[in-house]
């Protein structure tokens, strides 16, 4: 794979807190020979694993996004056996414009792993993560939340893992993050192998990513979830051994139905849900309608589940269109 372009100040070999940027060349006309600064922070206290982890893959999501920027700030150099790499704003054009996507590009980071290193901005940053970032780490935490398209319920995800042993390695991390569902998934229902968290499962790193937020908005409660879930994990490792941080509760391990769980709209027109995050449900039972704007008299389309399951997540927005993911489903492990 091609040299990175783009390139930061910080020592990763050096002991203590710094903070700098990936600096991702960027050409435009405002700026020929500008960049774009992807905050990051380095701390590191000797040798022991390192924790990568990351926010702001995608702009509207800010649970992960703030959980990190306190641990940026608060964590001591003395208190770490090993190294934190923090990135609390990974597509940081997305991040300033509040989108998902980024405004130089239209750029969707978290499905343009592995990256291109002569790419447009996002996949340069997926390139410094693949390149760069990955063969630094021992285990990569990637937090994310529904943004403003999807009320989620909140959850941890990650890959099945290439064999029994990366399997388990992955099940151990889970377990130390302590989210109250944990999914397994193929990532089917989007973005497959392109995702940050299934280029690590390439590398052989154990990952998880999450959803702990919707609509935009700020959870307290998906907020309390990353920022214990990201100390449990640094203590469990090793790496922060005396961290406070609350207790797991315990988490449930669960499978994403994926594309068979789902539930799409046939059409545009106003989406009324029947059934909130969270909830049981069976194959037959009606899941909402969708009202049609352009013809009044029309009668409103009957949505149904196909099958049984768990609302891990329904769309936020009420305006749909057609090929809109209305509804996904999870199911307990067999």
């Amino acid at each position: 794979m091609a040299a990175t372009r783009a390139w930061t100040r910080i020592d990763f070999e050096k002991d203590g807190k710094q903070s700098d940027y990936v600096r991702v060349p960027f050409s435009s006309d405002k700026s020929a020979y500008g960049w774009i600064p992807v905050p990051m922070i380095c701390i590191r206290n000797g040798h022991g694993p390192t924790a990568l982890l990351t926010a702001g893959n995608h702009g509207d999501e800010y649970e992960g996004q703030i959980a990190l920027l306190e641990l940026a700030r608060t964590i001591t150099a003395t208190e770490l056996q090993g190294r934190i790499i923090i990135l609390p704003a990974l597509n940081y054009p997305a991040v300033v414009a509040g989108r998902r996507v980024s405004p130089l590009d239209d750029g969707n980071l978290n499905r343009l792993f592995p990256g291109e290193a002569n790419g447009g901005p996002t996949a340069v940053i997926a390139h410094y993560v693949e390149t760069v970032l990955f063969p630094l780490s021992d285990i990569v935490i990637d937090l994310h939340s529904g943004g403003k398209s999807l009320d989620h319920y909140p959850v941890a995800l990650a890959r099945p893992g290439l064999n029994p042993e990366t399997t388990a390695k992955i099940h151990t991390l889970l377990q130390a993050f302590g989210a109250p569902y944990s999914v397994v998934t193929t990532g089917e229902g989007g973005g497959a192998g392109s995702t940050l968290y299934a280029a690590a499962e390439q590398h052989g790193i154990p990952a998880l990513t999450t959803e702990l937020g919707s609509g935009g908005t700020l959870s307290a409660h998906g907020l309390s979830i990353a920022k214990n879930g990201v100390r449990r994990v640094l203590k469990a490792y090793g790496i922060a051994p005396d961290v406070a941080t609350a207790e797991s509760p315990g988490t449930k391990f669960m499978r994403s139905l994926s594309r068979t769980g789902s539930v799409y709209a046939p059409r545009g027109g106003f989406f009324e849900p029947f059934v909130d995050c969270g909830e049981n449900v069976v194959e037959g039972q009606d899941a909402g309608l969708l009202h049609s704007f352009e013809d009044p008299l029309a009668e409103p389309a009957k949505l149904v589940f196909e099958i049984d399951g768990v609302v891990i997540c329904r769309r936020f927005p009420t305006l749909t269109e057609r090929g809109d993911c209305l509804y996904s489903l999870m199911a307990e492990t067999s």
